[in-house]
């Protein structure tokens, strides 16, 4: 298990296992969501979020795949300013508003979720076979194929992908519409 503050909000997870109080977590959550658990494919990650100091209000909890014995590892990140939540396990992808505590959307990472970077006003989510961007409320704004071995940084709004040596730029919030060659150095 391993626990991260961000403000006033906790995050509990784990991603070999549920926890032993995985039933008092499940009771005290005002949303429980569970995706895959009978299955015996894939890893089991959990993932509870509450206020310091009180019982979880979300439980997520789920079997995914591709998973952290294949090199992909579950990942979170938390945007203060507006209450939301990104999550991703295996191929499985899910935005929540921590205000509200209700999910906005499950999406799908191609081929397998890897990590959640924050930028301005842009979440970017790597995966293996894919590079998207959702604004910071949890609104998709683009997504573009990429094929391994590839890596990308984002420099003054904009976007330095390398895909298999080959570099392009683009605007963090408009996407690769607008691709022009580019200095990765």
């Amino acid at each position: 298990m391993f626990q991260f503050s961000s403000g006033n909000i906790t995050l509990l997870g784990s991603h070999d296992a549920l926890p032993a109080i995985y039933a008092g977590y499940r009771t005290h959550a005002k949303l429980v969501e569970e995706f895959n658990l009978a299955s015996s494919e894939g890893q089991v990650s959990f993932l509870a979020v509450g206020c310091s100091g009180e019982w979880p209000f979300l439980v997520i909890a789920q079997r995914y795949s591709p998973s952290a014995g294949q090199g992909f590892y579950p990942g979170a990140l938390h945007i203060p300013d507006t209450g939301m939540l990104f999550v991703g396990a295996g191929e499985r992808l899910l935005c929540y508003d921590l205000n509200e505590v209700h999910r906005i959307w499950e999406d799908k990472a191609d081929t397998g979720f890897w990590s959640w970077s924050h930028h301005e006003n842009v979440v970017l989510m790597s995966a293996e076979l894919e590079l998207a961007a959702w604004d910071t409320h949890g609104h998709k704004l683009w997504t573009t194929f990429v094929e391994p071995p590839w890596s990308f940084k984002v420099v003054d709004g904009r976007v330095q992908l390398k895909v298999m040596d080959v570099v392009s730029s683009f605007d963090l919030c408009s996407g690769p519409t607008t691709a022009a060659p580019s200095d990765f150095g």
